[in-house]
């Protein structure tokens, strides 16, 4: 089984630190000093835009900061509330297939929502993880933007559990227009970021493949 470590922080990180935490362990993995990581955050309310995002795309410019970021994809909300899952994987050992790689991450949100009685589902063309409301509606509960580097992963997927999604209204989801966002929250989930957590180290195997936790257990280390 490969090794691996599981890292959750407990208060807001700042972006800024957050990029270069990932970029050193990143560059550790690949060098054979550390091993991978999944590291389980929050971050202050703000934006990221990614490396496809266009000028129009955000709507209140002196609304939240701004991040620019290397990462894939568009514009896209982080906040308190909100679990940010960092992804660094090694790649290299697992295929070296960005593509296949997305979309098992995808599918990872998908069951670990389902293990909280969220049907999560994936759209052609459209990164992300969606939930459709009984009028047909669809609505974003989880985005993903990756970026590769020497083929190890960072970056990862941000789900929504209960964050202000108001927040959302300062830009163009992931530059996806007339669809709305969602949570946890608002689906009627009972579920807070402990229990998304649990569910996310739950189902890592079945994406993923086995694992032996770096220290005491994926019950989450805290830093």
């Amino acid at each position: 089984m490969d090794a691996l470590e599981w890292q959750v922080s407990h208060g807001p990180v700042p972006y800024p630190e957050a990029v270069a935490a990932m970029e050193r362990r990143a560059a550790a993995i690949r060098a054979g000093t550390e091993p991978e990581l999944i590291w389980l955050l929050e971050h202050p309310a703000l934006y990221t835009a990614g490396t496809g995002t266009e000028k129009s795309e955000l709507l209140l410019p002196d609304f939240l900061p701004v991040y620019r970021t290397g990462r894939g994809g568009k514009l896209t909300y982080h906040g308190p509330g909100q679990r940010v899952v960092y992804v660094m994987l090694d790649l290299d050992r697992r295929g070296n297939d960005v593509r296949q790689f997305v979309k098992n991450l995808e599918e990872w949100t998908i069951r670990a929502l389902g293990r909280l009685g969220i049907t999560g589902e994936r759209r052609a063309a459209r990164v992300g993880v969606w939930v459709v409301h009984q009028d047909g509606s669809e609505h974003k509960i989880a985005a993903i933007g990756v970026r590769v580097r020497r083929w190890v992963s960072y970056h990862g997927v941000s789900i929504n559990v209960a964050p202000d999604l108001d927040h959302y209204r300062g830009i163009v989801p992931c530059g996806i227009g007339g669809h709305g966002v969602t949570s946890l929250r608002a689906e009627g989930a009972g579920a807070n970021l402990t229990a998304l957590d649990a569910a996310l180290v739950s189902t890592f195997v079945e994406i993923f493949g086995p694992f032996s936790a770096r220290g005491t257990a994926p019950a989450l280390a805290g830093c």
